[in-house]
């Protein structure tokens, strides 16, 4: 399996976890490239959750709707505890609990590239709600 994640990308994803981190007052491990991205303690070590931090290389205002792939979410959630989606943006974090985001199912994604398998798939597009939260860096 050909991963596409460019060292530009995982700049802004570990921007992304390092700005919720501090928000929260949480520490995080990055996981395998296969799994969810990070795991997510509190400052006492235990384990709180997951996060899954997706790349919106827009601000904030002009990032909705926001997409994730359906097959992360049900990774996410699968793992049976808190958990987070975080969109990367320009000028800051989009985030929210994904049990709590209301959103629109759909066939979509990206311009399929040569030896990707999931450039088009099932996709979560949520808008604007009072369950999403935001922060600036």
């Amino acid at each position: 399996m050909k991963i596409f994640e460019t060292e530009q990308d995982l700049v802004r994803e570990k921007k992304a976890i390092e700005k919720f981190a501090e928000m929260k007052s949480f520490k995080f491990q990055k996981l395998d490239k296969l799994d969810i991205d990070y795991k997510i303690f509190d400052a006492d070590g235990s384990h709180v959750g997951y996060a899954e931090v997706k790349g919106r290389i827009r601000f904030m205002r002009d990032a909705y709707p926001l997409p994730v792939s359906v097959a992360k979410i049900v990774k996410l959630l699968a793992k049976r505890t808190d958990c987070w989606l975080i969109w990367a943006c320009d000028d800051g974090i989009i985030y929210g609990d994904p049990k709590d985001l209301v959103g629109e199912i759909k066939w979509g994604g990206m311009t399929p590239r040569p030896g990707s398998y999931n450039d088009l798939e099932l996709m979560a597009y949520y808008h604007k709600q009072k369950a999403i939260r935001y922060v600036r860096y």
